[in-house]
């Protein structure tokens, strides 16, 4: 089993990169600062931000390989185990990059909603690939977070500090809507597929085995994380992927409806439920009537 490497720490990730310790929770690295280095399995228990600016090797996260190349922006949230794959060959990091421990952020704005910003749980042909404009703008959040570390601590620190982390993660909540529209050709014929996926499981009998049918299976099905994948659904079609999900079963079990060879019950079973009563409460939701006063309907 492969040794993996553990940080848990912004001292110890400071340590690996030849960094001095600023502060206990935050760190802006420089990597060409860093010794040449073996790549190996990571593990961090850390939020990490980095503008790489060379390319290593093949990065992964889980079994999946990142879309990785120079220009890119990956982020990675505390305990992901990161790999990269660069056949054991000895290579100099060249890039930028914050880290900052959850503690930094608990009681603050960020930490509030830091779950909104779902590109650190994107992992496949998904990372953020940034024009010279953008790097730019993101070399400055890096610059200003600096500035403040290299001052002396006094009560606006924490504040500041925090702040233009979120400045960053909302600049990249930016580009990432841009990556969505300028890589169409990436996107083209997902949500195509999406709808071919879904047709295909409720003509099969997966329901009846598996249940109905969940944002993660239908992301893990087409190669993508579950957040991209919902983020990129919504992009495209105004509503969250469960919701499409909701309204494709609605058109499937309106068409069931009229079997007079099937009871209620059996069709919700079909579909992939387990009760009848949620079935119907699921149906009325949506539809404005129960199955029984839809079938009578007509």
């Amino acid at each position: 089993m492969d040794e993996i490497q553990k940080f848990e720490t912004v001292s110890q990730y400071n340590a690996y990169n030849n960094h001095e310790t600023l502060h206990p929770l935050v760190t802006v690295v420089d990597f060409s600062k860093a010794d040449p280095r073996y790549l190996k399995k990571t593990y961090f228990g850390l939020y990490l931000v980095l503008l790489k600016e060379v390319n290593c090797g093949d990065l992964r996260y889980g079994k999946q390989t990142y879309d990785y190349q120079e220009g890119t922006l990956i982020f990675v949230a505390p305990g992901q185990v990161i790999s990269i794959d660069n056949n054991n060959q000895l290579y100099h990091p060249k890039g930028h990059g914050i880290a900052f421990h959850p503690d930094l952020i608990k009681g603050t704005s960020l930490g509030k909603h830091i779950d909104l910003y779902s590109f650190f749980s994107y992992n496949v042909n998904e990372a953020l690939h940034v024009s010279e404009r953008e790097r730019k703008m993101v070399m400055d959040c890096f610059s200003k977070i600096s500035y403040e570390l290299e001052m002396n601590v006094d009560n606006h620190s924490k504040k500041l500090i925090t702040s233009n982390i979120e400045l960053l993660l909302n600049y990249c909540d930016r580009f990432y809507d841009r990556q969505f529209i300028t890589r169409d050709n990436v996107h083209k014929g997902i949500l195509e597929r999406f709808e071919t996926l879904l047709n295909a499981y409720f003509s099969s009998d997966k329901p009846e085995t598996i249940g109905l049918p969940s944002v993660a299976y239908c992301a893990d099905e087409l190669n993508l994380s579950s957040n991209y994948f919902g983020d990129l659904i919504k992009r495209e079609t105004g509503k969250s992927a469960h919701e499409f999900i909701q309204l494709k079963l609605i058109t499937v079990a309106k068409e069931r409806i009229f079997d007079p060879n099937k009871s209620l019950s059996q069709i919700a079973f079909d579909l992939g439920f387990k009760y009848p009563q949620h079935f119907t409460r699921v149906f009325k939701q949506h539809v404005g009537v129960s199955p029984k006063e839809y079938r009578n309907l007509n």
